[in-house]
Formats: structure tokens, sequence, C-alpha cells
């Protein structure tokens, strides 16, 4: 004799429905001995960087003695942008996985490498921007639903 099947997929698939209208990565529910959870995964396409381009006009070449050694100013400037997660697409930041949730960081979070730090909407998919060091959020430089360019400048991470 078959036993009947404990799953109602009509509730599985109310469940990923509202994943989807929540921007949630997980959910789970319990009832009695029945555990149902549902996970979908976002993946951040892999975009070969370039480099940045300056677009203001390039400065007066400074003397060679100078140029031996840096300024304590380029040499900050130096490593603010080496702390820089910048966009890897065009789209739509997100600061939190859902409107009325929580932002993934606020600045003096400790995140570490690989940690999901926002997310960029682009053609109607979600992508997970991960911290690409672990340290503290110094600066976010993005509000929420602001629109981004690729190689725009996100959040400092010291």
């Amino acid at each position: 004799m078959r036993k009947p099947n404990p799953f109602d997929t009509e509730n599985v698939r109310q469940l990923a429905n509202l994943l989807a209208e929540t921007d949630l990565t997980e959910i789970e529910v319990q009832k009695g001995d029945l555990r149902v959870r549902v996970v979908r995964n976002l993946t951040v396409p892999v975009a070969a960087i370039a480099p940045a381009v300056a677009s203001a006009p390039m400065a007066a070449t400074a003397p060679a003695a100078s140029a031996a050694s840096p300024s304590p100013e380029a040499s900050s400037a130096a490593s603010r942008k080496q702390n820089t997660v910048t966009s890897p697409m065009v789209g739509t930041a997100y600061r939190r996985p859902a409107p009325e949730a929580r932002p993934f960081v606020e600045i003096g979070s400790s995140v570490k490498e690989g940690e999901r730090i926002l997310l960029i909407e682009a053609m109607k998919t979600f992508n997970e921007i991960t911290a690409t060091r672990s340290g503290t959020v110094s600066e976010i430089l993005v509000e929420d639903g602001q629109p981004v360019e690729f190689g725009e400048p996100l959040m400092v991470i010291e």
C-alpha cells in the first residue's frame, strides 16, 4: 500500500514565492514532525574588474623628488582605494534584504571576507555583494535604492 505524501506542494510553492517577494534567501517552517526548508541561492556573476579611469583632468606632474617619497595624503588615498568595495555591475543597490528589514551592515560593523554586505538588482535579479576583506565598515557610500554604475565605490572596509 502506498504511503500518503506528507508534503503539500502548494505550501512549498507559496514558501518559494514568499522568498522571491521578500528577497529572503531561506525560510523554514515546522508543523508537528514535518519540517520544510526552502533555500534559494543568489549568485554574483564574476566580472573582470577594469582599473578605474580618472574622469578629472590630470594634475601637473610633480617634481621627481616628491614622486620617490609619496606624501601621507597619497598613502592614505591608496589605502582607502585598496579598502573600497566597488560595484561589479550597473544596477540598483539595496542595503537591506527587504524594505522593513535591518541593513546588512552599518558604519562600525565588523565583517568577514565573503560576508554579504548589500545587494545589487540588475535585470530583476538580486546579486549578493560580499566583503572583499575582513575588517570594520568605516564608510557607506550608497543609499538604499540608489542606482550604481560599474566600478562605483560602495563601501570602505578598514
